[in-house]
């Protein structure tokens, strides 16, 4: 744009023209001139004043008034459109700068940037880079106009190329032709990547913050071309707006990303708290289930209503084995990942499994069912609720014990103090839930499958074995309110008779429990009803040694691991009972026959004594009683109804014959007593 002032005409002196002349000078030229302003006219148009003036011979002097006018208009025209063109720039600034204050995605921003940039200068392409403090390098992070994959993936190290020297420099740099600056330090990667994408012409500004650079934008043309201060100055202005919008955009990324992140921390306050809540509140209940006596069901149920699942408590026999064995092994159970703690996800389907444990002793396990994940504080509620059981089981178990002690000191004296008084020996047994005014029964048991020399006593019974049985039928004992104790390496009881007064179906009922309880075979003898052990505690001693005696006849017979009682053995149940109960065992034996005779006036019993006597044919017997065959027959059949279809093998005949005699002489020393 021209800089000098309007010269006069040669050889005259502006200063010295007159004053008629420059009135006369600039009045004609300047309406057409402020006309030509008006209208935006071209700047050729300009010069049709002067030469129409010059074609019409107009005085030098107007000629030179003209020719002032002419470049003062043109001078002004100039300074309009500077004008015109920055405000075009401040509105396409301004527009920008509202367009990245209404952006929030910084990916979004830097696209609007570059694209602005394009537009403002009118180049053929558009980029940005963004500097990597760690890698101490600038990389490109948006194009715009950019064909190229290699330009498009351009790293700039502090220094090289245009862009390196901006962004070390922070000061704007401007090439004509790339390739011909000799300005720039130009490397392989860098020139391959300017040559494939075909750039020429370059201008690249820096994004400053503050004083520290964060990036260079560009502009660049594939020809040769002269970028001019201006349109610097506009990229330069851009790149201020730019950069502010990155450093927003990348403030509202860590805000948003420090809300989520608050919002995460919030949540996983309250869940904590939550679970906080629910360990505060089972230690609660637990607390109050251990002063109010409750039981391992009581906190099992607590425990699942605060979880939410299903709790069982299970004995050591029904436990996971896996996370037994591993709490046997360090008294934990540890989690399949490898962590410590008493809980563990068993193997098999996500439940979870809190050992009860005390002193070594597994006593069991509380199992949570149907939850596949469980956090550490609803673990560690789950293993207090453990410890709450164990504590709850060794309290009973000491109860337990103490109790038993009892039962066995007071059994004890009812089988080693005859003598003791029976008032005493009633308050000792309602103390532990006995009435000893009741029939009871005494049972000896023994595990079938200890060592043994015959039918005696084991020499030396396993000691694990021992407690064992002791333990089980300290257990039968209290639960029937009975007593026991441990006996000649091995145990009796006395329980109450069962409501048939059968004591070999109470002794084949304790063989059972026991074996169930010990999971091995366990001999049971049983004795005679005891009516009243409180009254004749002796008799409880002689009901002890019977009960040995059935349980040893069991052994030899080959029954080791099965109850019965005297009449079990039919007629071996004289020789084992110390009652010798002879009308007992005529009862058991042909009570039925001899109520029938009895109630109908038959002579059945005559007619099985002259049966047996006639060596069981009834021929002969017929002969004995002066009656018809078939009246024997008859008899005979009826006994069989009464007695049973097996009353003629040998060990039943054995057995009614020997009932048959003890009734003949039974009735013989009646009738000698009575005469």
């Amino acid at each position: 744009m021209p800089n000098d002032q309007p010269t006069p005409a040669p050889g005259t002196d502006s200063a010295d023209a007159p004053a008629h002349d420059r009135a006369e000078d600039s009045s004609p030229g300047a309406p057409g001139f402020l006309g030509l302003l008006a209208t935006g006219a071209a700047a050729e148009d300009y010069e049709r004043p002067v030469l129409r003036a010059r074609a019409e011979g107009a005085p030098a002097g107007r000629l030179a008034a003209l020719e002032r006018a002419k470049l003062l208009a043109l001078r002004v025209r100039t300074e309009l459109e500077d004008r015109r063109r920055r405000e075009a720039e401040l509105s396409a600034l301004y527009a920008t700068a509202h367009d990245l204050a209404g952006l929030r995605d910084l990916d979004a921003v830097l696209r609007a940037i570059v694209r602005r940039a394009r537009s403002l200068l009118g180049t053929e392409v558009a980029y940005l880079t963004l500097n990597d403090p760690s890698a101490g390098d600038t990389y490109m992070r948006v194009t715009d106009g950019s064909v190229s994959a290699r330009f498009q993936q351009l790293r700039l190290g502090m220094g090289e190329g245009l862009g390196g020297l901006v962004a070390q420099t922070a000061r704007p740099y401007v090439t004509d032709s790339y390739f011909h600056d000799e300005r720039f330090r130009h490397t392989r990667s860098i020139d391959s990547g300017v040559r494939d994408e075909g750039l020429v012409a370059i201008l690249g500004v820096p994004l400053l913050l503050g004083s520290g650079v964060i990036g260079v934008l560009f502009a660049a043309d594939r020809r040769e071309r002269v970028f001019e201060p201006g349109q610097i100055a506009l990229l330069a202005a851009h790149a201020a707006h730019a950069a502010v919008a990155i450093d927003t955009a990348n403030l509202l990324a860590e805000t948003r990303k420090a809300l989520t992140d608050l919002e995460a921390a919030n949540e996983i306050i309250r869940n904590r708290s939550a679970v906080i809540e629910r360990a505060s509140d089972i230690h609660d209940r637990l607390t109050e289930l251990v002063l109010r006596g409750g039981g391992v069901r009581d906190v099992a149920d607590a425990v699942a209503e605060v979880l939410g699942g299903e709790v069982e408590f299970t004995d050591p026999e029904r436990a996971p084995a896996a996370a037994l064995d591993r709490s046997r092994a360090d008294g934990h159970a540890v989690r399949d990942d490898g962590g410590t703690s008493r809980s563990s996800e068993a193997e098999s389907g996500g439940d979870w499994v809190a050992a009860v444990w005390a002193g070594g002793e597994v006593l069991g396990a509380l199992v949570l069912r149907g939850h596949p994940t469980l956090d550490p504080v609803d673990q560690r509620t789950l293993e207090r609720a453990a410890m709450v059981t164990s504590l709850l089981l060794l309290a009973r178990r000491t109860a337990g014990e103490a109790e038993a002690r009892v039962r066995g000191e007071l059994l004890d004296d009812l089988l080693d103090a005859a003598g003791r008084d029976p008032r005493l020996l009633r308050e000792r047994a309602a103390r532990v839930g006995a009435d000893l005014d009741a029939p009871h029964v005494v049972l000896a048991a023994r595990m079938a499958d200890a060592p043994t020399s015959g039918c005696a006593d084991p020499p030396h019974p396993a000691g694990a074995d021992r407690r064992r049985l002791w333990s089980a039928a300290a257990h039968l004992a209290a639960t029937r309110h009975g007593l026991a104790a441990v006996r000649d390496r091995g145990a009796v009881l006395l329980l109450p008779l069962g409501p048939d007064g059968d004591p070999a179906h109470s002794a084949r009922r304790i063989a059972t429990r026991l074996r169930a309880a010990l999971h091995a075979p366990v001999t049971v003898g049983a004795s005679a009803p005891v009516p009243a052990p409180a009254a004749r505690p002796a008799a409880v001693a002689d009901a002890y040694a019977e009960a040995r005696r059935c349980r040893e006849a069991l052994c030899v017979l080959g029954r080791a691991g099965q109850g019965a009682a005297a009449a079990d053995f039919g007629f071996l149940g004289l020789l084992l009972a110390d009652t010798r109960d002879v009308d007992g065992f005529v009862h058991r034996t042909l009570g039925t026959v001899a109520d029938y005779d009895a109630r109908r006036g038959t002579e059945l019993l005559r007619t099985l004594s002259a049966y047996f006597a006639s060596g069981m044919s009834p021929a002969r017997t017929k002969d004995e009683l002066h009656v018809h065959v078939n009246t024997v027959a008859q008899r005979l059949e009826r006994v069989s109804r009464l007695l049973g279809p097996d009353w003629q093998t040998p060990a039943r005949a054995l057995e009614i014959q020997l009932a048959l005699r003890l009734h003949q002489l039974s009735g013989a020393m009646a009738r000698d007593t009575e005469e």
